[in-house]
């Protein structure tokens, strides 16, 4: 028969026994749980990426399937290019030829500018002003008396009035395009019209395109301008081609700004095309 200091001992055995094992219960439990929690914390996570990723998604899908991108992503530089000067200053004053042009849609007859003794020093003030926006130019006659001299004729028949921009690129070539009287939104016929008649080019192998630059658009054939100009608000890596007449105002480059985030309607094989935000002149204001 055991004794009761036998007892004593062996009942103390199997409380130490039962405290073992309540202890390695309690220490699978916290392995146990803190493994849940890692898990959790992981899965929550990885709910969060997910839905940032989702959001992002759903944020490009929601917008028109027929922008070439987020108006958010457009990367817009916010310095101006210089300005270019030109390495020897023409003669002033100077005479331009403008040709009466029979082969662009012209909805709008106007007068040929005059061509004889054209000055071609100091700058003119102009405001476009648009359904977007009052975008301001400075025209600069020495870099192209000719189309500061036709623009500035346009301007005072009222020819840009009720006209629409009909081309934005907001990738690689960052410009506005305006200028075309027969221009209604349609991209596979705007870009043709013109003022019915041409004028000369006035480039020079030193020019370059950037933020703030304003410039005379054209076909791919010489002294083919005519009404049509193009708005640099960034970047524009553009060969030497195109006459550049003037910059454009801080307050012109924010309009012009807001109309690129817009983005594209309907791009087309260049990547450009009619802007979201429909930019149309109400008037022109010189001086």
């Amino acid at each position: 028969m055991a004794t009761n200091q036998q007892r004593r001992e062996a009942a103390k055995r199997k409380l130490d026994r039962q405290i073992e094992r309540r202890a390695e219960r309690q220490k699978r439990q916290r392995i146990v749980w803190a493994s849940v929690t890692i898990v959790a914390v992981l899965l929550v996570g990885g709910g969060v990426v997910w839905i940032v990723s989702a959001n992002k998604g759903d944020d490009t899908a929601a917008a028109p399937t027929s922008t070439s991108a987020a108006p958010t992503e457009i990367q817009i530089p916010t310095q101006r290019a210089p300005m270019p000067k030109r390495p020897k200053a023409l003669a002033n004053p100077v005479t331009c030829n403008f040709v009466a042009d029979t082969k662009s849609p012209t909805p709008k007859k106007v007068n040929l500018p005059d061509g004889k003794n054209v000055s071609s020093t100091g700058t003119v003030n102009v405001t476009l002003k648009s359904t977007q926006g009052d975008i301001g130019v400075v025209l600069d006659r020495a870099l192209a008396p000719c189309a500061v001299q036709s623009f500035l004729s346009l301007a005072n028949q009222g020819f840009y009035t009720d006209t629409m921009c009909h081309r934005l690129g907001t990738e690689g070539l960052q410009m506005l395009q305006c200028g075309d009287p027969s221009a209604k939104g349609d991209p596979t016929t705007d870009g043709q019209g013109g003022p019915g008649y041409t004028m000369p080019d006035e480039n020079f192998p030193e020019l370059t395109y950037g933020r703030g630059i304003l410039a005379m658009a054209k076909t791919q054939a010489p002294n083919s301008g005519g009404s049509q100009f193009f708005m640099v608000y960034g970047d524009a890596q553009l060969s030497p081609d195109y006459s550049v007449f003037g910059s454009i105002t801080d307050d012109g480059l924010k309009v012009l700004d807001k109309v690129a985030r817009g983005g594209i309607g309907t791009p087309g094989q260049d990547g450009t095309g009619a802007p979201t935000l429909q930019v149309k002149f109400t008037g022109v204001t010189v001086g």
